[in-house]
Parts: C-alpha cells; structure tokens; sequence
C-alpha cells in the first residue's frame, strides 16, 4: 500500500469516527431534549425562555455552574415550585438534562415588540389606590431585602427593624431595585427580563412586563416617567413609560450598523435628564436624554454642526454616540454627571478578546471624548463605588474584584490619591454623609476573607475596625436613612441582616432571612446620598 493510499484509509478512519461521535452526540441531545420537553417544559417553556421558572438558556444559566444545576435537578429548590427529580430520573438522564440547557438554542430566540407588548400586565384598580402608605412606618427609612434564597422580597421598617410585608419576587434580580421619585414605586428586574412594577404604599403589584430574554439593569429617570432596560438577549436597549408600556427600542449597533453588542447597563443621569448606556462589545458610549428640549444629534465627524454640515437627529430620545478607546461597561459619574469613570471587564475589548488597557477611562459627556486615564488596575467596581470629602478634595473609592484593596481617586486631578489594603477582593463599598466611616466587604476573596467587612475612616484613610462572621459571607452594607445605622448581609441560604451601631461597630440586632442579597433604603437611594451606588 503506498504512502498516499495510506493516508486516505487514515483520514477515512478518522472521519468515521467523527461521525460516529457526532451522531452520537447529537442522538444524546434528541434524547435529551425529548426528556425536558416531557419534565420541564411546563414550567420552563418549549423553548426554554421560560413560563412559571425561569430561563433555561446559557445566558441565563452563566451564574449558576453546572454541578448546582445538577443538584437543582436532583434535589430541587426550597420553598419553590421546582421539584425534585433524583426519585424519578437516573443520573444519567438528570446529567444530559443538565448538559442540554446549557447548550445555545438554535435558532437563537427572538423577542420582538409585539413579544414584550403581549407579556405586559396591568392592574387597571392601581389608579385609585390610596395615594398615601398603609402602613405604619417612615416611608423614607424603608428597605427593600431582595432575598435570593428563596426569590422574595422583604419589606423592613429601619427604625425598628422590622418585616412589614414579605413577598414573591422573579427568580435571579439583578441590578439593584430602582424606585419613583417619591418613593413610592419600585421596579425590579430579573435576568429572565421580567419588569415588574411595585407600590410600596399600597403592597401590590401594578404592573409587569417581559423587556427580553436576558436582561443586566433597569433605570427609572429622575422625573419618574420612564423605565429602560438593558439587554443581553435581544441585544437592545428598551424604551417603557412608567406603567411599563412599551416606547421604544434601541437595537445595539455600532454606527456602521456591522457589529452588535450586548448591553452591560443602563444609568440614569438625573442633572442631564438623560441615560447613559454601558455597552459590552463596541468601543461607545450611549446617551439618551428624555429632555423634549434636548440638543439636536450630529452623528460622524463634524467641521461645524452650526453650519448644517451634518445631518441632525432629534436629541430627545435618540442615541448620542462618544467613541471611546475601548468598552467599558463599568460605570461611576462624579457629582456633576459630566464625567463618567468607566473600566473594561476582561473579554470586553471589541474584538472579543481581553481587555487591551488596565487603565479605566474618564470620558467628559459634554466633550464627547476621553479626558484622562484613571490609574487602577485589576478589575475596579466602579458601579459600586462612592464619593466624599477628604482633605478639601472630593474623591471617589472604588472597591477591586480582583485585588484586595479600595481604589481612592481624586475627582479633579484624576489622581490616585491612596491604595487601603482589604483582606481580599470585594463587590460592594457603601457609607454614608453622615458617617465618618466606609464600609467594604472581601465576598470575592474565597475562605479567608468573604467573611470580613473592613471599615475605613474617610478622613484618614485608613482601617480602623473590621467585623467578621467566620466561614460564612459578609457582604453588601446599606445605612438608614439618617446614618446612625448599617445593615449588613450574612449571604447565606439560612442567613440574616445584622444590624450595626454605625459609630461603635457593635451588633445590635439580627434579623433572619433567606440569604438577602441586597437591601435598599428609600431615602438614600432618591435623594442619591453619596455613600451608596445610583
């Protein structure tokens, strides 16, 4: 046999066997996809874009890894509809069950407007709910307890540390609850894209709406008239007024209209009358204003846009472009709104890859272009960074997901102005004006350090105290209303809020709840109070 027939019996050989793996695989997945359509399709959807449970799609799934999602199948969810299957299924049917909703659905599903339109719900009798709370407490000093444990949310009186209301809440928020102007309503978004509209004075719900497939944030503008949402799945951004109709939609695209991005999220930039949109995957920065009297849009390069020499878009919800260097998709505005500090996330260069620079950005709004560099390495949380007085100079500090220390930057010069050195790397940072004191958990930090809140004196910068609950998770501060008080998150299934003096440190009561991932005061949060994130 000469060498050249050789190498044809070789390749055939190897094409079979491909073939014969790939016929099995593919027969593995029918197999696997007769067996949800008959388990879980009831609740999941055909599709898998879920009914009564979520999404079972790889965008939805990318926080939940797959040894959980096979213990999920096996020995269900608490306190939820999802059952237990390890009675009746093998491990071999429960293992391709799990292998099958982390495989990309094809085709890739759509959600169009008439989609979103025909999930909106509304309750028609909201509009003559009483227009004051029926309760008894301070509405200002509420805190909405997003518990993860169990999908609900709790309603606490910050003066006396009580549960007002508990209810059921979308499976996975994410971005934070975002509320009225008057505080009186809250929206909360679900990585499934479910909206839904809340009234805190009434504990009802007025309406809800499905904005996409997988969505990152909500922002309610400082005039309490619009809702937008930030999309992964559809790549979008969504337009609703505030009953959750829908307005309009931005698709994601680059000015050429050649590549799309996914939104990482959506602010609302209230002294602009504008959002501001973080995208993923291209080198710009949105602003969308819902000021009717907003300037009018001249896209591309302009000699002189006083002289007509582009063509002009209305200002007023439009998509005004700043270019940048590279993406960013994590933001903090100093006081003003004219500068946005933003870092990249590693893989959110536009090419796909690792993010090109370890510097963040500083991009003036106003100029539409990159300012200066900001001096930070590893991957800065900006979003959850805050800002305060030290020395006569505003400064913002920014915790570090990759690195255990607080990042504080001088918001004129654009400086470092000091590096605070924490047990391990963190997600949330919070104070409060009338605290002397930050406060900023290490939950990134694995063993030996989730368990560690450090606490920062603002004026000189350094560690003065920390609290600790070992073994467990420590995570995400929020103050009351008037300062004296911080609220903390022991992250766990059987977990709790504890409740510190905010001057002393000492623990002054536990409330158990289901591990309650974040809380949110009314009063910090409208009035933007400049210890906890906008």
């Amino acid at each position: 046999m000469n060498e050249q027939l050789k190498t044809l019996v070789k390749l055939a050989l190897v094409l079979g066997l491909f073939g014969l793996a790939w016929d099995f695989a593919r027969a593995q997945t029918v197999e696997a996809g007769a067996l949800y359509q008959q388990q879980c399709a009831s609740c999941h959807g055909e599709q898998r874009l879920g009914v009564m449970g979520p999404a079972l799609l790889p965008e939805s799934l990318e926080r939940l890894r797959r040894p959980e999602a096979i213990k999920l199948i096996r020995e269900g969810r608490p306190a939820t509809q999802m059952p237990a299957f390890g009675a009746q299924l093998s491990e071999a049917e429960i293992q391709a069950l799990a292998a099958y909703i982390y495989q990309p659905q094809l085709p890739a599903p759509q959600w169009a407007a008439d989609d979103i339109r025909r999930s909106r719900s509304f309750d028609a009798d909201s509009r003559q709910w009483p227009a004051s709370p029926q309760w008894k407490a301070d509405p200002m000093n509420l805190f909405v307890v997003v518990e993860g444990g169990d999908h609900h949310i709790s309603l606490l009186d910050g003066d006396r540390f009580e549960t007002i209301h508990r209810f059921p809440s979308r499976y996975a928020l994410h971005g934070g609850p975002k509320f009225t102007p008057d505080g009186r309503y809250v929206y909360f978004g679900s990585r499934d894209g479910w909206i839904s509209k809340y009234d805190l004075w009434n504990l009802k719900q007025v309406a809800e709406v499905r904005a996409g497939l997988n969505m990152r944030n909500v922002a309610v503008s400082s005039d309490g008239r619009w809702v937008m949402a930030a999309n992964y799945l559809p790549q979008e951004v969504v337009l609703f007024d505030a009953d959750l109709n829908l307005v309009k939609q931005f698709e994601a695209k680059s000015m050429n209209g050649k590549q799309g991005s996914r939104v990482s999220a959506v602010y609302d930039a209230a002294p602009r009358k504008s959002f501001v949109v973080a995208l993923k995957d291209i080198a710009e920065l949105w602003e969308i204003s819902y000021d009717p009297k907003a300037e009018v849009i001249h896209d591309g390069l302009v000699h002189d846009y006083r002289m007509g020499e582009a063509i002009a878009r209305p200002g007023y919800l439009n998509a005004r472009r700043t270019p940048l260097d590279e993406p960013l998709d994590d933001f903090f505005f100093d006081d003003s709104y004219n500068h946005v500090l933003g870092s990249a996330r590693p893989g959110s260069d536009a090419a796909g890859g690792a993010s090109k620079s370890t510097l963040g950005q500083v991009v003036n709004l106003n100029a539409r272009r990159k300012v200066s560099s900001l001096p930070i390495a590893g991957m800065p949380h900006l979003g959850s960074g805050i800002s305060f007085d030290w020395q006569g100079r505003r400064v913002m500090a920014s915790p570090n997901l990759k690195d255990g220390r607080i990042s504080v930057i001088d918001l004129k010069s654009w400086d470092l102005v000091r590096e605070i050195t924490t047990p391990g790397p963190g997600f949330f940072m919070r104070s409060h004006a009338k605290s002397r004191f930050a406060w900023a958990d290490s939950m990134m930090g694995g063993k030996e350090a989730k368990d560690t809140l450090t606490i920062i004196d603002k004026q000189s910068l350094e560690v003065v105290a920390q609290v600790r609950e070992p073994g467990k998770t420590l995570a995400h501060i929020e103050f009351t209303k008037d300062g004296r008080f911080a609220l903390a998150s022991l992250w766990e299934l059987d977990g709790a809020l504890i409740v510190y003096d905010a001057a002393t440190f000492k623990e002054v009561k536990r409330i158990p709840m289901s591990k309650p991932v974040g809380k949110y005061n009314v009063w910090n949060k409208i009035s933007r109070e400049e210890g906890t994130s906008h």
